[in-house]
């Protein structure tokens, strides 16, 4: 097949709706008439109607020190928003009137409605929502700036959050980018305060958390925290947007809490090919961006940054404590707050965390380590796949497991993978036992653990991705948790589990609930579940259904 035209391409991007779809918007639509040069859209404002023009012609336009750059024109028949238009934030771009104009203004809620139950027309507004997204990305449109440095991981750390968040922004690097150290003077912001974040219209902010950048830009601006929530779901992995994916469309009033980013730790995986429907493969973010437009599509409201640190069970509705915010309430709970990977028994670890020891191999960690040496620890998927895909990049990568190989770990396609490849090293029997380096990482010390031999080598860059931690410590001794934290649900439940926790009904839990009713769990954070995304989001759906089971009471 050949590759799309430039013009296919953009017709894609901004399609013209036909006149039998106009008329059947039309009824459900306010007509709005504006004059030459009126601005309908301004950066940073929250975005709560799209625009289908009937005559006339708007210009989409990106702010920019020196003036405007031309983003896009929309003619009769075409229609403004992207992805932020379902969420209600705010918009990145300009929007104004070029001649005077006619419009067909629909509000956020009549839009959700019709994406909800016309295919044909909700298909051509995601598809252009989604793709307009990616050109913002793609081409840094929208006046947000991070100015950092490769020795900080706090810098790392706000790239990672804007990228997985899809927000686009333009990045200035003090090692390289001339004249970023004279703005810096400039703003009154020392080398030591970087990484900085340049809001549009507000000032600037010196290495913000990610809970004040998700508010500098407008992420949680729906969110009501005085709602009763038919379902409260913690963490956003495959397998909490599944349930809210299902939640939302059955009609229930949805909100789910996520820490950093949609998809969890499978957001982070450079791409995804035993996951059913996708024969080439997926990145864990393009997947995690499909399923958190879903969410929002039918509904379901998603917190960013928003990170659960209590959960008050014994009183209804639950109450789930978040800091530096109000707690929220639900009726029920789902537990998704999945895990994270075990970090090494060294004791200056934390020194290298983001400038040479990462917890996720993505095209940006992939950039870091460009023609140099790498090693990963793990022997389970995400590391293989972590393997496969920096392999393409790096000089040579090691992989350091503690056992015999890789066969009861890692699934057999990616171990032939890893196998045929000149460019990867299989090293059995061996745990990092040191690392060493100044501003960044630039040694790490292994040891065979059956010969005791101890090597150095010069590598800057390790990925650590062994072992699994539940997610479980924010719970405070709510539910049963297994010998190694993770939650029993359903028949895992043994009866002096349902009587220390007083299990107040004549049933036993059903299959993914806690010792608590009421309260699921699903994902990797449940005990005995498979590790897997498939897995992940059935979990998800199935948990949906005994969340109405228990309504229903």
């Amino acid at each position: 097949m050949p590759p799309p035209t430039p013009e296919a391409d953009h017709n894609s991007i901004f399609p013209k709706l036909t006149e039998a779809q106009i008329n059947r918007l039309t009824p459900v639509g306010k007509r709005r008439r504006v004059a030459a040069g009126e601005v309908i859209f301004e950066p940073g404002t929250a975005v709560r109607s799209l625009f289908v023009v009937l005559k006339g012609r708007l210009e989409v336009v990106s702010p920019a020190g020196h003036g405007e750059i031309g983003i896009a024109a929309h003619e009769a028949g075409q229609f403004t928003g992207e992805v932020n238009m379902l969420a209600g934030r705010p918009t990145l771009v300009r929007t104004r009137a070029v001649v005077d104009t006619e419009l067909l203004e629909i509000d956020q809620p009549t839009l959700r409605n019709i994406v909800q139950t016309d295919p044909e027309l909700s298909e051509i507004f995601l598809r252009a929502f989604v793709r307009r997204r990616t050109a913002l990305i793609a081409q840094s449109w929208g006046d947000l700036i991070l100015i950092g440095s490769r020795y900080s991981a706090d810098t790392l750390r706000l790239k990672e959050f804007l990228t997985r968040n899809g927000h686009p922004y333009t990045y200035l690097e003090l090692e390289r980018d001339a004249g970023v150290e004279e703005l810096l003077q400039q703003f009154g912001v020392s080398l030591d305060q970087i990484p900085v974040l340049m809001c549009p219209e507000r000032p600037a902010l010196t290495n913000p958390s990610n809970a004040q950048v998700a508010g500098c830009l407008g992420f949680n601006a729906e969110i009501d925290e005085h709602r009763i929530y038919d379902l409260v779901v913690v963490g956003a992995g495959p397998a909490g947007l599944a349930a809210a994916v299902y939640a939302a469309s059955e009609g229930l009033g949805v909100l789910v809490l996520e820490s950093t980013a949609p998809g969890g730790q499978a957001g982070s995986s450079s791409r995804i090919e035993n996951y059913l429907g996708f024969p080439t493969g997926i990145t864990g973010q393009e997947l995690a961006g499909r399923a958190f437009i879903q969410a929002e599509k039918f509904g379901a409201q998603v917190a960013i940054a928003r990170v659960a640190k209590g959960l008050r069970c014994d009183r209804r509705p639950f109450v789930v404590d978040c800091v530096d915010n109000e707690p929220v309430q639900g009726r029920t709970l789902i537990v998704a707050s999945g895990a994270e990977y075990r970090k090494l028994a060294l004791p200056n670890l934390s020194r290298f965390e983001g400038v040479g020891v990462y917890y996720g191999a993505t095209q940006m960690e992939g950039q870091l380590c460009s023609g140099e040496e790498v090693a990963i620890v793990g022997g389970g998927n995400s590391a293989g796949q972590a393997a496969v895909f920096l392999s393409s990049l790096a000089k040579h990568v090691h992989i350091l497991v503690r056992g015999p190989g890789l066969t009861d770990s890692m699934s057999r396609y990616l171990i032939r993978r890893i196998e045929e490849s000149p460019s990867i090293t299989l090293r059995p029997f061996t745990e990092v036992v040191g690392l060493e380096g100044g501003e960044h990482l630039e040694r790490v010390a292994w040891k065979n653990l059956k010969t005791g031999a101890t090597e150095t080598h010069t590598i800057r860059h390790l990925f650590s991705m062994a072992g699994a931690r539940p997610n479980t410590a924010w719970l405070n001794g709510c539910v049963a948790l297994d010998e190694k934290e993770f939650i029993k649900t359903g028949a895992d439940l043994s009866a002096e589990d349902l009587k220390a926790a007083r299990w107040p009904l004549r049933r036993q839990p059903y299959l993914f609930e806690t010792s608590v009713p009421g309260v699921f769990a699903v994902g990797d954070v449940r005990s005995k579940s498979v590790k897997r995304v498939a897995s992940a989001v059935g979990e998800g759906s199935v948990a949906v259904q005994l969340v109405h089971r228990f309504l229903a009471e």
